[in-house]
């Protein structure tokens, strides 16, 4: 996890940054309440990180228009092109990775029965699905294990994190606040790419 990022407790300043984001958009959701965090939470056996976890208590619980492109899934939604409904997830298992993963390039090192696991951790293991951008690239906020806070993108190549340092490929301030605030700044996820379109950004990753 990067030195300084609190996922513990809730920081009045990100989320005063969070509902200035949403306040603006009427198509957000209403917030789903601190009993329904909670029992999502008991049922996975997990605690949300802050500061989504007071975000969706007290703010919102979904945003239409994103991020990303196809818009901010609800607690315990899945995009709409998920193979499965869902219920084979486990949040409670540690998301398997702490640096990005090229399939192709980096894949050579695994066996074929250890890639497979490896991509069922990715997609299945100690994440919330946050939206999909399309194309099988989908948003993850980390719920379990060393990147907790942290927001990835998987889809078809591998899996990298946001946030990361300049230089990379998706540099920004990690965590969900620093996720939402890239969007809303109208910033590009990758570094170097002319704009947000997701069918631009899928052909650089």
């Amino acid at each position: 996890m990067m030195a300084g990022m609190n996922t513990e407790t809730c920081d009045a300043v990100e989320l005063a940054v969070l509902r200035e984001i949403v306040a603006s958009r009427p198509d957000a959701a209403p917030p789903a309440g601190w009993e329904a965090v909670r029992c999502f939470e008991a049922e996975h056996g997990i605690v949300l990180p802050e500061p989504y976890r007071t975000f969706v208590a007290e703010v919102c619980d979904g945003l239409l228009v994103g991020p990303p492109y196809y818009g901010l899934l609800p607690l315990a939604d899945i995009p709409d092109d998920w193979d499965t409904d869902g219920s084979e997830r486990r949040l409670a298992e540690p998301f398997p990775l702490t640096t990005a993963w090229d399939a192709e390039g980096d894949g050579e090192a695994l066996t074929e029965e250890e890639t497979e696991a490896l991509w069922e951790a990715l997609h299945g293991h100690g994440s919330v699905l946050l939206g999909t951008d399309g194309c099988a690239m989908n948003w993850h906020l980390i719920v379990t294990g060393p990147q907790r806070g942290h927001v990835w993108l998987t889809d078809e190549n591998g899996a990298v994190p946001f946030g990361t340092p300049p230089g990379s490929l998706m540099p920004g301030a990690p965590g969900f606040t620093g996720w939402v605030t890239h969007w809303a700044q109208g910033r590009p996820w990758f570094a170097d790419t002319p704009g947000t379109d997701p069918e631009e950004a899928a052909e650089l990753h």
